[in-house]
């Protein structure tokens, strides 16, 4: 069967592109190919810095022929329905329609419509135009004369030439044909910018690649990542050195080169004075190159990555990358030398300065609120109070370092290099960096008391104070980044098993808040109320995500949530805003209902919630608030499930107590046996009514019974009850 080849030639594709515009490239040609009835074998979409390309294998050499069966108005019909029908149709008059009956004998009209099928490459040539003057690119350029119209070709840079070929492996291909803005199809293409730049005639993919590289142009960048991968080790193992492997430096640097060449270049090694993520960023950043280490120590060698076989064998590039990268480290140094002769203290003020949001404040007066924050979950925590109050307040000065200004991304990290060598506590230190943590789901959680008190208090005081002013996250756009704050929560809270009641942290620390907005002091009295519970419902939805992700059904952690106080004129449960009982208690669900007692309860729960549904339409909810009166209990089965139900309500409580939600579920596993036994042996509806009231309100207490525990009836996603 044929394929199809396609290629788009132009000036630089950034390398972030790249991958997307592959993906994008394939997707738009399938979809509009299958959509005309063109279904293939397989695609490949592949990027280099000039070129995107596309094979698509197993096409038909012509589409289907098309016969369409279109049912019309009855016969007799107004004129304009059956004006309608003829021109949506294509029929010139209803003698070219047929007469047909329905199954209760009407007649009505019937359009036959019958289209053959164009052949592929016409289909292909129709198609391809308007997909590449259409291509969705972050950011396109018109150029040449044709820039000054508005409707001519926009392309990521200038492109060049158009390679689209179509027919099976045994024959020669064709050249679809077609033009784009004066730029016709055609069969060349050209290879790398340096070493072989002339004209490549191509057929199909097979002898294109082939050419390519003997043009030295590596077209998989999957390919061209592995060579640098490969060979940068290699250079490194020569010199007993290690590679720190970067993938995201990897993938980038595979979208600056098509014949991708490594090389070794070295700096001086004063310069492993600086703190050694500050090489590698600056590196990194700079010159698109990777770092070296011999065991755990940074060396002074580096690994970058040509674009060409130079006749030299490298030098003169790699002499170039050595003389920027002296500079660059050379800049480094100075800015932290210059921060080291500030105190992290001295640049408080600075902060003052600082908006973090209009409605919020300044990073200054922030800073005092995650510092009175964290002194107050200390305790909590297990955290020295002072400790926690001093590296909070600490942990944004880095902000207004020649060292951060230069690189952002190193914030918190030069904090806890520049508190350490004022002769801050290590704990204090490792909380400047590790307060912003974690930051994505592979990274880690804090683990020292003082690095969680000051992150929970930082994010806590991100999400309070957006809360506050309504900025909250819609739909797809979260642009404080408030589900990772909250994420991030919850994850020190689990994964360091602690106990903290979040509704009352969320009021306490609203008040410290000095809004300017008359409208936003009005909130105040209100804190505790509606934005406290929407900002707990925020976390539930959040820890949601994060226990299914681990495995955990959404229906339990509802079931969980649900529980309700039993007994007679109770108030209703406590708000369940701690995290770590909520996620133990879901635990213990899990379990109780893997086993055979909890499927089986769980199954006469559910008979007994509809039979109750069922009555309460008749009865109204009120007939069953009361308890069951013990005289009208007339069956051994009556006497058996009544008892079991004042021991499981008795057992559960202390358990509950005690937090000991396993211990919860056991107890309510003893009342399997006599569940069943009432409902095998005792007729619920009887004929007489007391009898009838007062099975009803022995089944309402064993509701009450087992949704103090947990709401068995969200389990599986049933509605509560």
């Amino acid at each position: 069967m044929p394929d199809l080849l396609l290629e788009l030639f132009s000036e630089e594709i950034p390398a972030r592109m790249q991958r997307q515009a592959a993906d994008e490239l394939k997707k738009l040609v399938t979809n509009a190919l299958v959509d005309r009835g063109l279904t293939y074998e397989g695609a490949a979409a592949y990027a280099t810095p000039r070129r995107l390309a596309l094979q698509v294998v197993g096409l038909p050499g012509r589409q289907p022929d098309l016969r369409e069966e279109r049912k019309g108005p009855r016969v007799g019909a107004p004129e304009a329905a059956i004006a309608g029908f003829l021109k949506s149709a294509g029929l010139a008059s209803l003698e070219q329609a047929k007469i047909e009956k329905d199954k209760k004998g009407a007649e009505f009209y019937l359009a036959v419509i019958e289209r053959p099928g164009a052949e592929t490459i016409h289909v292909l040539a129709e198609i391809l135009p308007g997909l590449i003057k259409s291509f969705p690119w972050p950011k396109s350029m018109r150029w040449g004369a044709a820039s000054e119209r508005t409707d001519s070709l926009r392309w990521v840079r200038p492109l060049h030439s158009i390679v689209a070929t179509f027919g099976p492996e045994t024959e020669t291909p064709e050249i679809v044909p077609f033009e784009v803005d004066g730029i016709r199809s055609g069969g060349v293409t050209r290879g790398h910018r340096f070493m072989a730049p002339f004209e490549i005639r191509v057929k199909r993919f097979e002898d294109y690649a082939l050419a390519l590289e003997r043009a030295k142009v590596v077209l998989d960048p999957e390919r061209r990542r592995d060579i640098i991968l490969h060979d940068a080790k290699d250079l490194a193992f020569a010199q007993g050195l290690e590679l720190i492997e970067d993938a995201g430096l990897l993938e980038e640097v595979a979208g600056l080169v098509e014949w991708p060449v490594t090389l070794m270049g070295a700096f001086d090694e004063s310069f492993l004075s600086i703190p050694p993520e500050v090489i590698r960023a600056t590196i990194r950043v700079n010159q698109k190159c990777f770092v070296l280490r011999k065991g755990d120590a940074l060396t002074n060698r580096f690994i970058l990555v040509s674009n060409i076989e130079a006749s030299d064998h490298g030098a003169t590039v790699v002499a170039g990358n050595e003389r920027v990268i002296a500079a660059r480290l050379s800049d480094a140094k100075f800015f932290y030398e210059t921060d080291l002769k500030t105190k992290l203290e001295e640049r408080l003020p600075k902060l003052e300065q600082i908006v973090f949001h209009e409605k919020l404040g300044t990073q200054g007066a922030r800073v005092k609120r995650i510092a009175a924050l964290a002194k107050e979950l200390a305790p909590i925590v297990g955290a020295d109070p002072e400790k926690a109050e001093r590296a909070a307040a600490l942990c944004k000065a880095d902000l207004v370092t020649e060292m951060v200004g230069e690189f952002p991304e190193l914030q918190g990290l030069m904090g806890s290099y520049y508190a350490a060598a004022q002769g801050e506590d290590a704990s204090v230190a490792n909380a400047c960096y590790e307060h912003y943590k974690p930051q994505g789901q592979g990274d880690y959680a804090p683990a020292n008391a003082v690095s969680i008190a000051v992150a929970l208090a930082d994010k806590l005081d991100t999400l309070v104070g957006f809360w506050a002013i309504d900025e909250k996250p819609t739909g797809s756009k979260d642009p404080y980044a408030l589900r990772r704050a909250a994420l991030g929560v919850i994850r020190i809270i689990l994964e360091n098993e602690l106990r903290i009641c979040l509704v009352p942290v969320f009021d306490r620390h609203y008040n410290s808040f000095s809004f300017q907005s008359k409208s936003l002091k009005k909130l105040d009295g209100e804190m505790a109320g509606t934005s406290s519970l929407d900002l707990l419902e925020f976390f539930i939805d959040r820890l949601k995500v994060y226990l299914r992700d681990k495995g955990a059904r959404y229906d339990l952690i509802d079931a969980a949530l649900g529980a309700i106080a039993f007994a007679e004129g109770e108030a209703a449960a406590p708000l369940q805003d701690d995290l770590l009982m909520i996620t133990r208690k879901v635990e213990a669900l899990d379990s109780f209902l893997a086993t055979d007692d909890g499927k089986n309860l769980l199954a006469g729960f559910k008979r007994a919630v509809n039979i109750l549904k069922a009555e309460e339409k008749k009865d109204g909810p009120e007939a069953y608030a009361h308890s069951h009166a013990p005289n009208l209990r007339i069956e051994p089965q009556e006497h058996k499930l009544a008892a079991a139900i004042a021991r499981a309500r008795e057992e559960t409580a202390e358990r509950l107590e005690k937090e000991d939600f396993a211990g919860a579920m056991r107890a309510l596993s003893k009342l399997r046996e006599p569940v069943d036994e009432f409902f095998d042996k005792v007729t619920v509806n009887a004929e007489n009514p007391d009898l009838r009231l007062n099975r009803l309100r022995l089944l309402a207490e064993l509701r009450r019974a087992m949704m103090g525990v947990a709401d068995f009836g969200k389990v599986a996603g049933e509605a509560a009850v």
